[in-house]
């Protein structure tokens, strides 16, 4: 190992160490108040999140677990061992999870927003669970979705979210050319419709150009090249410049095909 490598390694183990003891009094201030306070669900729900957020995954679901059992009546805890379940299985407790924390409070958005991207990201999990077909996964996913953005109209995160979980989605074919050609442009519209929204949310400049790309993006894909033209026309800042050159070849690809 050269020299360089071996300083970079040290100051790795030196950071490593500065950080374990910024939080090493956190965590004793957190288990002395729980020895006292032994039957403290907020306070074991509290805990398991810093633990959580420190990557500690393992010792934060102890934590929520046991925040459970002294309230189950708290949505939060069934939310935080959704997400768990979500990220390391079974998923089916995910499912089952979320449902229940939405039962005991129906107007978090958060928990609708958490249950469709899990949803979403395993398909082939839901639709075993919930016994429905991929099409009837994608309807749920997005009727979750549509339901945290009634609760939360604002959020551009959450709009971009929605806005991406179409590139996943590809219209049923049916075998009739004219009814597949109909929905493959619903799907864009629809698509482009929830990239609006982003749009229209969007807190700064370099957001709305960010969602002008995925505009062109699906303009391209559906032949509405001119469209697609003017959106990367309108994309100016160099952070962009990467990916615009990339799609504007790939319009002027597409362009030439046809």
């Amino acid at each position: 190992m050269d020299q360089g490598a071996s300083q970079k390694e040290a100051g790795n183990i030196s950071l490593d160490a500065r950080i374990q003891q910024r939080l090493d009094p956190v965590k004793k201030a957190y288990e002395a108040f729980l020895l006292k306070n032994p039957k403290h669900a907020k306070a074991e729900l509290a805990y398991g999140s810093f633990l959580n957020d420190i990557r500690e995954e393992k010792d934060a679901l102890v934590h929520w677990e046991k925040a459970l059992q002294l309230d189950p009546k708290d949505p939060a805890s069934w939310n935080n061992l959704a997400n768990y379940y979500g990220h390391n299985g079974p998923v089916e407790k995910a499912f089952e999870y979320y449902t229940k924390a939405i039962s005991l409070k129906p107007t978090e958005a958060l928990y609708y927003e958490n249950f469709a991207a899990t949803v979403y990201l395993f398909r082939r999990d839901a639709k075993n669970y919930f016994k429905i077909t991929e099409p009837q996964v994608f309807d749920k996913a997005m009727a979750l979705y549509a339901k945290a953005q009634e609760l939360d109209p604002q959020n551009f995160l959450l709009a971009t979210d929605i806005a991406q979980s179409y590139y996943g989605m590809k219209p049923t074919k049916t075998g009739n050319e004219e009814q597949d050609r109909k929905a493959s442009e619903k799907m864009t519209d629809d698509a482009l419709k929830a990239w609006r929204k982003a749009y229209d949310l969007a807190r700064d400049n370099i957001e709305r150009q960010g969602v002008l790309l995925h505009f062109a993006r699906f303009q391209i894909n559906a032949g509405r090249f001119e469209e697609a033209r003017k959106n990367l026309n309108s994309v100016t800042n160099d952070m962009f410049a990467g990916t615009k050159r990339n799609l504007t070849r790939k319009l002027e690809g597409k362009e030439k095909a046809n």
